[in-house]
């Protein structure tokens, strides 16, 4: 063997696998890049931006070495609520000081904190846009424009079918959308050679050949040119950072963005058995693509599962794969623009449905629910809050009910009465005693006769908070101002004291 190819293969003994694997990613990501660009109301460009980022920069740094990042469906419907509700120009410093926090709670070793965030809650809020996400894009499908609130979407969509039926552009864009879908269901049932070609861009270039063999009357992606569409953010634009509502988007941003990021870290790790993320690292690299994004104009992006579990799946064994595929689509951008143009809407709809029907995970919600049955209430009702308010307001709500649903769990309490008919009633209290459960003791103890004396032992209370400290000192002064003699109370036993 020639020492040279020898010097090689021991400098980069993974390059041939990174490489194959890293144009597989290329194919799957190219299409997505540019429907979730286009879904998210921008130009396609910035997609292919926001992927060319996750790619190169990103990809260069540690925290996860198989994930692959770019911008993702899962933020659709914040991005495009943020560029109707500031602007375009906006979403660059938005995009900028979400990435610029992501770097600080990085540093601050805060990603791992991340992973306390209930599953359910973030399963319910992937679960509420994916639900936006196909109301909205079946919209697309159709050729018609979508009502702004997720209720109004899904209200209005028998109404927008029926007068695509009777309209034949919008019905060929329907069908080819619906074709779209069809080809991405049934790929995975293709013969192994044939599905080489990764699902999405084989659904889009079908559609793509369709609309050109037979001139079907669609809209295609308007191409504006690379460096036509980066728009660093103005100056100007960075005095709305004192607007409640753009501060709270940037939260919303920041928040979404990490926990997907790093529960997509998670699973990946769980795909193959090289080196495990580092949570804080990580999430440092996701802040810094995104600050590079937000001086770009670009779009907001996070690590993406789909992407990733196909680098794993194409064979990738070092980060290379993930830099290079960020090369493959920089040169896309920068020597095939054009081909953009001939790429139908209602494909890349298509695309966007099947990827937001993924984000509702149904079967997970009928096990949750023959087994956890809070858990399941959580996710739907964090799902539902999405669609009928918002994002921001519906994972707040869902969080909400999480910390309740555990601290309701956390305070079980339980309430044991002996009475043998002769001598003092004798009353138990064992577990967490908590305002949670206040109705509960005092329903107990008021049902307690009062001509009887009454011992109250507290002994076997782990947690007594003021709350229930004060209605029993209350109940015990009023029974006893009754009853035959004062009620005699046994304290909890005082925690011991730690040694210095």
């Amino acid at each position: 063997m020639n020492p040279v190819n020898i010097a090689k293969t021991s400098r980069f003994p993974h390059l041939k696998a990174d490489f194959a694997a890293s144009l597989v990613v290329f194919l799957v990501a190219l299409p997505l890049c540019v429907g979730v660009a286009v879904a998210s109301g921008v130009p396609a460009e910035l997609g292919l931006v926001t992927g060319i980022v996750g790619g190169i920069v990103t990809g260069l740094m540690r925290g996860s070495s198989l994930q692959v990042s770019g911008p993702a469906a899962g933020l659709t419907v914040l991005v495009f609520e943020a560029v109707q509700e500031f602007g375009l120009p906006a979403l660059g410093v938005i995009v900028l000081v979400s990435g610029l926090l992501q770097i600080a709670m990085g540093a601050l070793r805060l990603g791992r904190y991340f992973r306390a965030i209930s599953v359910s809650v973030v399963e319910g809020m992937l679960a509420g846009i994916g639900l936006v996400l196909i109301a909205g894009q079946l919209y697309s499908m159709a050729g018609a424009k979508a009502p702004e609130s997720g209720l109004a979407k899904i209200a209005g969509l028998p109404e927008a079918l029926v007068t695509s039926l009777g309209d034949t552009g919008a019905l060929a864009s329907l069908v080819l959308g619906a074709g779209t879908i069809a080809v991405l269901v049934l790929w995975k049932r293709m013969p192994a050679k044939v599905r080489t070609v990764p699902g999405p861009l084989a659904a889009v270039g079908l559609a793509t050949l369709a609309v050109l063999v037979f001139s079907m009357p669609v809209a295609t992606v308007e191409v504006r040119g690379l460096l036509g569409s980066i728009q660093p953010p103005p100056l100007g634009e960075f005095g709305e950072l004192a607007s409640v509502g753009l501060l709270g988007t940037v939260i919303a941003f920041t928040l979404i963005a990490s926990a997907e990021s790093l529960f997509s870290a998670a699973a990946v790790d769980r795909l193959h058995d090289g080196p495990r993320t580092e949570y804080d690292k990580e999430l440092v690299a996701q802040g810094a693509g995104n600050a590079v994004c937000g001086v770009l104009g670009a779009l907001p992006m996070t690590a993406v599962i789909v992407r990733s579990s196909a680098n794993v799946a194409a064979g990738a064994r070092t980060k290379a794969s993930r830099v290079m595929h960020g090369v493959w689509l920089l040169l896309f951008a920068a020597l095939l623009p054009s081909v953009l143009a001939y790429i139908p809407l209602p494909a890349l709809a298509g695309i966007l449905v099947h990827a937001g029907a993924k984000l509702v995970p149904l079967r997970a919600i009928a096990t949750l629910w023959r087994e956890h049955r809070g858990e399941a209430l959580i996710l739907v009702v964090t799902a539902v809050s999405i669609v009928a308010v918002s994002m921001f307001e519906g994972v707040l709500i869902g969080l909400a009910l999480a910390v309740v649903k555990t601290a309701w769990e956390a305070s079980h309490i339980r309430v044991q009465v002996i009475d043998k008919g002769a001598g003092p009633v004798r009353v138990y209290l064992s577990g967490n005693a908590t305002f949670l459960r206040l109705p509960k003791i005092l329903d107990d103890l008021e049902a307690l006769p009062q001509d009887r004396p009454v011992e109250l032992d507290l002994t076997g209370l782990h947690h007594l908070d003021h709350a229930c400290r004060t209605a029993l000192e209350t109940w015990a002064e009023r029974h006893s101002a009754v009853g035959p003699e004062p009620v005699k109370v046994r304290e909890p036993h005082p925690e011991p004291a730690t040694a210095a």
